[in-house]
């Protein structure tokens, strides 16, 4: 009789498939924070609505309602991507399932980091994901980051959307077939020199929450007059407009309670005949 246990066990294939914007943000937020902040995760609704609408390590930022999150969670449940978990009293909790539903080595962490960090910030160059995916798991250098680049890109996870070389820009294979056609004509004629990139040699620091919160999320010191100068200088200026964006949705936040609160005080001192 066939011991079956001696039988060598296939891996199931990887379900990955693409997703639209706001379903990579709920799922890269959730693997995320299973990284960074395990002792909150498994993630309750608006644990995760917050963490998509966080202002640091976001690109774009964005504004997301409870409703909308509720209703990417479902979609990416019926993908195999997500779960809810049991036990958590009366407050449904959801983690997820990307290891499998990518088809990403477990014991190969920074695989998973990596793949989060383009979920979240979309493309970048190798050093940017370095330093930023190196906060969830450590990535000693840049030839480290390559090994992984390579063995994700073998899995079609990771593209390039520059020649290789010094200011390489890569980023995941999980947009919808319009936002990749853009995506690719954005960065078309563009060589990987015209797009910043750390030295080789320097070994960017694993960042606290409190440092990443306050650093930008891109920096440049110049604008060359060419294909990529003009590329990085759009792409400045897009995400200084959602920034803009953010800061008058938090004003009016603001506004509205300070107007709402002053109601209350009023209301409070006329039935205590103050």
């Amino acid at each position: 009789m066939l011991d079956e246990s001696a039988v060598p066990q296939t891996p199931p294939a990887p379900r990955w498939q693409p997703l639209s914007a706001i379903d990579r943000r709920v799922i890269g937020v959730l693997a995320e924070k299973a990284k960074t902040t395990p002792d909150g995760y498994p993630m309750s609704l608006n644990a995760i609505c917050t963490g998509c609408n966080q202002k640091s390590n976001r690109d774009p930022l964005m504004q997301l309602e409870p409703e909308t999150v509720e209703e990417a969670l479902e979609r990416l449940r019926e993908m195999g991507a997500v779960g809810m978990v049991e036990g958590y009293g009366r407050v449904t909790k959801y983690r997820h399932y990307l290891y499998e539903w990518m088809g990403v080595e477990k014991t190969v962490g920074a695989e998973l980091a990596v793949m989060t960090e383009l979920l979240l910030r979309g493309d970048q160059t190798e050093g940017e994901l370095r330093g930023r995916a190196s906060r969830m798991d450590n990535i000693a250098d840049l030839n480290a980051l390559r090994t992984l680049l390579k063995s994700l890109a073998a899995k079609n996870l990771v593209v390039s959307l520059t020649p290789e070389g010094r200011g390489h820009v890569v980023t995941h294979n999980l947009y919808k077939p319009r936002e990749m056609e853009n995506l690719r004509a954005k960065y078309a004629g563009a060589s990987a020199a015209q797009f910043r990139e750390e030295p080789e040699g320097e070994s960017a620091p694993v960042r606290s929450s409190a440092s990443a919160s306050q650093a930008a999320p891109r920096t440049v010191s110049t604008f060359p007059a060419d294909a990529g100068g003009a590329v990085e200088l759009r792409r400045e200026i897009e995400e200084l407009r959602g920034q803009i964006k953010q800061l008058r949705s938090d004003l009016e936040t603001l506004s509205t309670d300070h107007a709402r609160l002053a109601e209350e005080l009023r209301s409070l001192k006329d039935a205590l005949g103050a």
